[in-house]
């Protein structure tokens, strides 16, 4: 959960100075390759119709989803990837006949052993909640409730809202504790009053999901305790933000003296929830949605002492559904992998084991990881491509025509200062004081959980950590931090489709250089751009400037609120901005950069085809992907990224290179006139 909160702040991908480089791609023909896999274009598809068809149309005719999946692609394929690698990693570590007590290996190999003794969390049944049911019964009063919250949260069951440290975004040279809301078993508060056929049917099949999970623990009443705990979270959607609300940085942005919480109005026990949580010393309190709070407040007070219990008890069945015994397991899958989003099979427990030692000692598998998967080569590479993206983003904003000298200096001041990291991390995280137990594996998670809360909490009144990263090398992402104005880069994203050493530089650029340009687009989109240099959220923008940018945006918001996803299911204009500024920044930097690389020289022609038509073929094969209908609808109405589809679709669109390199003219699908077409930076 915490790792999801801080990522609240990041942006990723799924998430100056000027000059070229001196690598030109024409001078490494004979070695190189074209990166394309001609194999799965659909070259019946006209470019100037539907490129996206045309890159990936036969791919996408022949692929068919695994059963154990809900979609499919390039990242989906890196990810699997990754995961096998992973595998290998911890069965290696795990079969090494000196391990030592304590030690990292020791950790990996007896918490996946203990995720994997499928024998051993059959028979245990409900038995490994059973220390914390009994507590949850044990509340007297209101005051217990308070600090039990915070309790619940430490150990990674969830609470009505969570608790993270993170830097404080209007003076990023100290961390701060931040609240924001939570408490809800569907994927977003719209899932509760929409009132649509398939929304009264998902939650109608809610209810009934809570109904048998508290069946099969065996506890009194679950039918009238399911209405109850739905009735609870849908007061408590009632007063969350919508998924574009929480994305203005400015907004969310409420300092609170924890001496002016009553302000929030008088029901959560604040002096017991912070003692609880470890945070006593904490003069302060950063509240991304105080109206949740405020709400949260009444029905903290309306709510009985045991319909808070029943909550509770849900909570805690529900995050660790997936670890208990297979009855649990199974109508956990039934639900939230099947109905909500068009799962067909429960995925290998291997796989589920992975995920669990990489979301609990990730860097301890990074470190090896790096180790074997990730070449000094690649690095190299990557850092000077970063750099030529940097200098091609200072070409641009140099040469913005809308943009005044003042704005110009600032943004080109922050750019100078984006930190990129690639990779790995420098320092390796210290799981010393994480304790791992054979055979104790909702404990291990609870462990973990209170590990990583614990580490969070050291870092109030401290320097910022700078070495840190917010995702394991293992990760196939990348993501933009603004108040750090840092962009990172992981390891496993760095190797086909995304990055291919043996290619020519034009699918290169085409695809990790747009990558590099979509996350240093996050320093300069719709809410970065709300960022300085320093990492503080402040207006260094002239009002004729903001007004300038705006009035881009708007665009961009309307265009892809045009596009229909299925025909009565139209993309979130307002909810994607951030990711589609991200996205055709991304290409248009990277293809300046791309070009600049040439240093004046012809691209060569190979395997048939041009290097401009090599860059925009590379993107284009980047977002090959196809997923169930279930999971995408799911994915519109909460996930900030437009489907893979119009990321290409949509980006090009814009893009008059584009329009030279494919020929698109009007009457062409993909011809948007002049005045339509949208230019941010």
């Amino acid at each position: 959960m915490e790792k999801t909160l801080w990522l609240l702040c990041c942006v990723a991908l799924l998430a100056g100075c000027s000059g070229g480089s001196n690598d030109s791609g024409a001078t490494r023909t004979e070695t190189l390759v074209s990166g394309i896999d001609q194999s799965n274009m659909d070259k019946s598809v006209r470019p100037q119709d539907d490129f996206f068809e045309y890159v990936n149309g036969t791919w996408l005719k022949e692929t068919e989803i695994p059963a154990d999946q809900t979609s499919a692609g390039g990242f989906r394929d890196l990810r699997e990837k990754a995961r096998q690698d992973v595998l290998v990693i911890i069965q290696d570590l795990a079969a090494q006949t000196d391990i030592q007590p304590g030690s990292d290996e020791q950790k990996v190999a007896d918490l996946y052993n203990s995720f994997m003794d499928t024998v051993a969390v059959a028979q245990a049944g409900l038995a490994p909640l059973k220390t914390e049911l009994d507590a949850i019964d044990a509340l007297l009063d209101k005051h217990d409730l308070s600090a039990y919250l915070a309790h619940s949260r430490e150990i990674g069951a969830g609470g009505p809202f969570a608790a993270f440290v993170t830097v404080d975004a209007k003076d990023a040279t100290r961390y701060a504790v931040h609240l924001w809301q939570s408490g809800l078993g569907l994927p977003d508060r719209d899932y509760y009053f929409r009132d649509d056929p398939r929304s009264l049917d998902l939650r109608a099949a809610y209810v009934d999901h809570i109904t048998r999970m508290f069946s099969l623990a065996g506890w009194p009443d679950p039918t009238g305790s399911a209405a109850m705990v739905m009735a609870l979270e849908t007061s408590l959607a009632r007063n969350h933000w919508t998924n574009v609300a929480n994305r203005d940085s400015e907004k969310r942005y409420n300092k609170y003296a924890v001496s002016d919480l009553g302000e929030l109005g008088l029901g959560l026990k604040w002096d017991a929830y912070l003692h609880a949580a470890g945070l006593d010393e904490v003069q302060d309190l950063i509240i991304a949605q105080p109206s949740y709070i405020q709400g949260f407040n009444a029905i903290f007070n309306t709510t009985s002492l045991a319909d808070w219990k029943t909550y509770l008890k849900w909570n805690l069945l529900n995050r660790f559904a997936d670890n208990l015994s297979p009855e649990f397991e199974r109508q956990n899958f039934a639900f939230y992998s099947r109905t909500l989003n068009g799962q067909d099979e429960q995925q290998p427990r291997w796989k589920r084991g992975v995920d669990t030692v990489n979301g609990s000692l990730g860097e301890v598998i990074g470190k090896v990881y790096v180790k074997k998967h990730f070449t000094p080569e690649a690095k190299e590479r990557m850092v000077q491509l970063v750099e030529n993206l940097r200098g091609a983003y200072g070409d641009a904003i140099t040469n913005l025509e809308w943009m005044s000298p003042e704005t110009r200096r600032a943004s080109l001041e922050k750019l100078a200062r984006f930190t990129p990291k690639v990779g790995y991390p420098d320092i390796w995280k210290d799981y010393s004081n994480l304790e791992i137990r054979a055979g104790d594996l909702v404990g291990n998670l609870m462990r973990a959980s209170a590990f990583q809360w614990q580490q969070s909490r050291e870092k109030l009144g401290g320097p910022i950590r700078d070495w840190e990263w917010g995702m394991t090398p293992q990760t196939v992402n990348a993501y933009y931090s603004p108040t750090r104005n840092e962009i990172v880069f992981p390891a496993a994203i760095l190797q086909p489709p995304f990055f291919n050493l043996a290619a020519d530089d034009a699918v290169n650029y085409g695809a990790i250089g747009a990558v590099i340009g979509h996350e240093m687009g996050h320093g300069f989109d719709d809410q970065g751009s709300r960022y300085d240099g320093d990492g503080n959220l402040r207006n260094w923008w002239t009002e004729n400037d903001l007004a300038e940018f705006k009035q881009r945006t708007e665009k961009l918001v309307a265009q892809f609120a045009s596009y229909k996803v299925f025909e009565d299911l139209n993309i979130n204009g307002e909810l994607t901005l951030g990711e589609n500024i991200g996205d055709l920044a991304g290409v248009t930097i990277a293809w300046r950069a791309y070009h600049n690389s040439l240093d004046g020289q012809e691209a060569p022609v190979i395997d048939g085809m041009t290097g401009d038509q090599r860059f925009f073929l590379g993107y284009g094969q980047v977002w090959r992907a196809k997923a169930r209908e279930a999971a995408m609808r799911n994915r519109v109405a909460t996930d900030p990224h437009s489907p893979p589809r119009f990321r290409v679709l949509g980006t090009l669109a814009n893009m008059p290179e584009f329009y030279e390199t494919f020929d698109v003219k009007e009457g062409d699908k993909m011809y948007l006139p002049p005045e339509e077409r949208v230019k941010v930076w």
